[in-house]
C-alpha cells in the first residue's frame, strides 16, 4: 500500500456540496431489526427529495444484492459489510450529497469505525430506540419468529446483543408519535446544522 496515494482533484466536497445547495453528510439510522429504520430514513429521504435536495439511501438488505452479496452473516462478514458501507458512504458525501443509510449495526466499534471516516460533524448518528417488544410485534420479515426457534443463529437482540450509543446525535422511537412528526425532527435538525435550507422544506414534507 506505500505505493498508493491520495490524487486531490481540484473539485472538493465543498463545491460539489455548493453546487447542490446543501451540506453533505451522512445520517446513520443503527437499531433492531423491525425498529423503523428504513421507514424512518425512506420518508426523510423522500421528504428532502421532494424539496430539492440531493440524496441517496443505503439500505442493509440492499447492498447485499451486488456489493456486498460475497458475504454472509458470520460476525466478521457482518462487520466488513459495515466497512464497505461506511466507504461507499464516505465517497458519496464527497460527491455533496446527503447519504443516509439504514444498518442494525449493533455494536458501538463498528459504528465508531465509520464515523472516525467522516470529518467532525460529517457523521450524525441516529439511534432508533424502538423497544425490543415493539420491534418483535412488527417482525416485518418473520426474522424473529425464526430466531426464537434457534434458525437464525447470531440475532440481534434475540441470541445477540445490540449496544445502545452512548452519544447518538439523535434518539427516535417509532413506536411514540407518527411518521411525520419523527421526520420533522431530522428536518429541524438538519435545518439547524444548515445541512439543508429549511425554507425549501415542501409543507407537510410530502410525507
Amino acid at each position: 500500500m506505500t505505493d498508493i496515494v491520495w490524487h486531490q482533484h481540484e473539485i472538493d466536497q465543498a463545491a460539489r456540496g455548493r453546487q447542490k445547495n446543501q451540506n453533505p453528510v451522512l445520517l446513520w439510522f443503527t437499531g433492531l431489526s423491525g425498529s423503523g429504520k428504513s421507514t424512518l430514513a425512506g420518508a426523510l429521504e423522500h421528504a428532502l427529495f421532494e424539496a430539492g435536495f440531493h440524496t441517496y439511501l443505503l439500505d442493509g438488505d440492499n447492498v447485499r444484492h451486488g456489493l456486498c452479496k460475497d458475504l454472509g452473516f458470520s460476525l466478521d462478514d457482518r462487520d466488513e459489510n459495515l466497512r464497505r458501507v461506511g466507504e461507499v458512504a464516505k465517497l458519496m458525501v464527497d460527491a455533496g450529497l446527503v447519504v443516509l443509510s439504514a444498518f442494525i449495526s449493533p455494536t458501538r466499534a463498528e459504528r465508531e469505525r465509520v464515523r472516525k471516516l467522516f470529518p467532525e460533524g460529517k457523521f450524525i448518528e441516529v439511534h432508533v430506540s424502538t423497544p425490543l417488544s415493539v420491534c418483535e410485534s412488527r417482525d416485518p420479515k418473520g426474522l424473529y419468529a425464526k430466531a426464537r426457534k434457534g434458525e437464525i443463529a447470531h440475532f440481534t437482540g434475540i441470541s445477540s446483543p445490540y449496544e445502545d450509543p452512548d452519544s447518538a446525535e439523535l434518539t427516535i422511537d417509532t413506536s411514540k408519535g407518527d411518521l411525520a412528526t419523527q421526520v420533522q425532527a431530522l428536518v429541524d435538525y438538519l435545518s439547524a446544522l444548515q445541512v439543508i435550507d429549511g425554507e425549501k422544506m415542501v409543507a407537510g414534507l410530502g410525507i
